[in-house]
């Protein structure tokens, strides 16, 4: 990785962290539904607005195979996922739940074994698959919540976890078998736009619109979430991958949690945990593993 990189992998490891943190604070006013149905609308406009203004350089996708193809990866890959873990934010600190997302890439690699002829396990794979996976049981059995006053996590918040580190896990592998040959902007633009068409009508079906109990901090936490967290994040991704390659951007995985876990003590009293600790220690050591090029 080259030393020019990592200023934009520190920053989008910020937007990524504190996101999870202002959608923590967010579960106490919206409902989570509601939550994210409103920030993915909020995003994919934004994506709309960069068609709209910038035709020269962003053309408005028509193929009905990228359409076809990233609309899946919209519903599975980002509506079903971040709707999974936003709803956990009412058990889980966003340290927890940002510990346990960087799990995703050693369930990424061990979904791809079977899946992707040219991805198959070795040694080291194994090795960061199991530390990674071990992390994430530990903090899973003991029951770490990260909430203050709360002595033990509800399960529901890391079965919605791991319902959403597996659905996203499994659409990115979709993602390279089917889609590598396609505009990485243009499939993010739909993916949102499409998730946004999913979620806010479900949401307005089953628990309708009640922002009664909003305050200012709250609309102002959804707005950064969805404009400079998923948005901007998003387009701030999508330059890394193009200037740096897909391995200096993966390094963002490792600032997530930090961000994270320190914005969500500081700010959001959460708590910090020895097991906590530990349990981050295993998931980043597996990465960092799984990351190794040598061997294979």
């Amino acid at each position: 990785m080259s030393i020019q990189a990592l200023p934009y992998i520190t920053l989008l490891g910020f937007l990524f962290g504190s996101t999870l943190i202002a959608s923590r604070f967010s579960v106490g006013q919206f409902d989570p539904s509601t939550y994210v149905g409103l920030r993915l609308t909020m995003a994919g406009l934004g994506h709309i607005a960069l068609y709209t203004l910038a035709r020269h350089r962003f053309h408005w996708p028509k193929d009905r195979r990228l359409w076809r193809h990233a609309a899946l990866l919209g519903v599975l890959g980002t509506a079903v996922p971040m709707t999974a873990i936003v709803t956990s934010l009412q058990y889980l600190s966003s340290g927890i739940a940002s510990v346990l997302v960087t799990t995703s890439p050693a369930l990424t690699v061990l979904i791809a074994h079977f899946l992707l002829s040219d991805e198959r396990l070795n040694a080291r794979k194994t090795m960061g698959i199991g530390l990674a996976l071990a992390g994430a049981a530990l903090l899973a059995l003991s029951g770490e919540s990260g909430l203050p006053n709360v002595s033990s996590a509800n399960p529901l918040g890391y079965i919605l976890m791991f319902i959403a580190m597996i659905t996203g896990s499994g659409m990115t592998v979709y993602a390279r078998k089917y889609m590598n040959e396609m505009n990485s902007f243009d499939v993010a633009s739909i993916r949102l736009f499409v998730a946004s068409l999913v979620v806010m009508p479900l949401s307005i079906l089953s628990v309708g619109i009640d922002l009664h109990a909003v305050t200012g901090q709250g609309y102002f936490a959804l707005g950064y979430a969805a404009l400079i967290g998923t948005f901007a994040g998003l387009l701030l991704a999508f330059y890394n991958v193009k200037r740096f390659g897909a391995t200096a951007a993966a390094m963002t995985s490792y600032i997530v949690p930090m961000v994270a876990v320190v914005g969500g003590w500081f700010f959001l009293h959460e708590q910090i945990t020895p097991v906590m600790l530990a349990g981050m220690a295993l998931i980043v050591g597996g990465i960092v593993i799984l990351n190794q090029r040598q061997g294979g």
